[in-house]
């Protein structure tokens, strides 16, 4: 198993461009330094930004038996706090401006534009040996609930996911997406194993500068969520030019089969590999990914199993479903699978309480080819004068007869959320073709989101 021990292989090599040239050599060499101030295997909390000093952090701490937490650098400060009590963090490494930290704190370090912050309060932290990072389970980021990923987990996963995207050292990848999101974090981990470049900014791709960057940096690669799929249509994508990219990701939800379909024809003629992917962060990112030459054959597939795990179906019994369009509860079986959650200091000497094997919450179903489908979230479901209904598959219906709308709901009760005043053809085809009732209908001046573009549900207004 690769991990970041043996980077070192990679020394005279580019690791990052962020502004300049940083060589694999020297980006040890201060992320070791960053690490060695700590000087023992312990908790820090990494107020994370797509920067070097982020980035060359995490790389410390993981080399360095440090267990990170990485947090998103806007977290509110009152979140921070209640954190930090709950967690009791020996260090913090954050932005040298954070005036709070820089009031209540000593500053032991700074590298560039970040400052290790030593915490107040000292606690001699009780870590499973096999406890490597916590990420949050969403993006809120003042959720006391954590992913505990082990060390197996974060490099058995990079490894699968270089792969089957085929990554070398001439890899260039762009950040698009937080360091302390699971996907964004794949990309880094999965690409820094393999010599390749990491070209680092946190411009939105709706600036010039980012598109600058990419032609200048020659930059072959990058992922995005749907929502920012949805902004590169905005964009025309089709018309943009960009001779050195060569492979585009999807993950963090799904993407219109409309979309799909036309990013998938989009880079077949521009000559780029498109892969749709699915992952969790419980199971440190990747689970599934549809090969790019199946792109426009099995649209709105999350495709098959990635290298070294496995999809099965279970049905309500719990149990295996063998046979194909029959939907159950998506079971995946990985080394990737995360040792479990954490809510407090206490659980972080825990065993691995997965095993392996995590049950997704979503249902699904395989074709004849055994390429498996999404069809919905368990806790989407909702009982409507007593049928069973997916919110997801109504949100889908409707997105197929032109309605761009979003559901949410309780038993009896379904509303229906759309940013346009056609609430009455709504109306007309979900009684005359999906024949429900008990739903309401409520227009939304915008859909709330988080920031990797993830629908919030529970911000919905409940009337209209």
């Amino acid at each position: 198993m690769i991990s970041f021990q043996e980077l070192e292989c990679f020394e005279n090599l580019t690791a990052v461009y962020a502004e300049r040239q940083y060589s694999y050599s020297e980006m040890l060499e201060i992320a070791d330094a960053i690490c060695g101030e700590v000087g023992e295997r312990t908790l820090v909390f990494c107020l994370c930004s797509n920067n070097k000093e982020s980035l060359f952090g995490y790389v410390g701490f993981i080399r360095g038996g440090v267990v990170p937490v990485l947090l998103d650098a806007s977290i509110h400060m009152d979140q921070l706090r209640r954190l930090i009590n709950l967690y009791k963090p020996t260090y913090i490494w954050a932005s040298s401006e954070n005036q709070d930290l820089l009031n209540e704190m000593d500053r032991t370090f700074v590298f560039g534009d970040y400052t290790l912050f030593r915490c107040p309060s000292s606690f001699q932290h009780d870590l499973h040996e096999s406890l490597a990072l916590l990420l949050t389970t969403s993006g809120s980021t003042g959720s006391p609930k954590f992913v505990r990923l082990s060390y197996e987990n974060i490099f058995k996963n990079a490894e699968s996911i270089a792969k089957y995207l085929d990554i070398h050292a001439e890899d260039k990848p762009i950040t698009t997406l937080p360091m302390n999101y699971s996907y964004g974090l794949s990309i880094i981990n999965s690409h820094f194993i393999c010599g390749a470049t990491i070209v680092v900014t946190d411009a939105s791709i709706m600036k010039k500068e980012f598109w600058d960057l990419c032609r200048n940096q020659e930059v072959t690669t990058f992922g995005g969520v749907p929502f920012v799929y949805e902004m590169l249509d905005r964009l025309k994508f089709e018309d943009f030019n960009l001779p050195s990219l060569q492979k585009l990701t999807q993950a963090g939800g799904k993407l219109s089969s409309t979309l799909s379909s036309k990013f998938a024809n989009v880079c077949n003629q521009k000559g780029i590999r498109f892969f749709s992917m699915y992952g969790q962060t419980e199971a440190t990112a990747r689970m599934a990914y549809l090969p790019c030459e199946k792109n426009l054959e099995k649209v709105g597939s999350i495709g098959i199993a990635i290298p070294g795990g496995e999809l099965i179906l279970h049905d309500d019994n719990g149990n295996k479903i063998t046979e194909p369009n029959v939907k159950g509860e998506l079971i995946y079986k990985g080394p990737n699978v995360s040792l479990g959650y954490a809510e407090s200091i206490f659980d972080l000497s825990k065993e691995d309480e997965n095993n392996g094997i995590l049950r997704t919450g979503d249902m699904a179903y395989f074709d004849q080819d055994g390429y498996f489908y999404i069809s919905g979230r368990i806790k989407r479901m909702i009982k409507v004068y007593g049928n069973r209904i997916s919110l997801d598959e109504v949100e889908g219906f409707l997105f197929e007869h032109g309605h761009d709308c979003i559901c949410a709901g309780t038993d009896d009760q379904m509303y229906i959320y759309t940013l346009k005043d056609d609430g009455v053809p709504i109306k007309k085809n979900i009684k005359e073709k999906l024949n429900l009732k008990g739903m309401k209908i409520i227009r939304i001046e915008e859909i709330p989101r988080n920031q990797y573009g993830k629908i919030l549900y529970s911000e919905l207004p409940k009337h209209g």
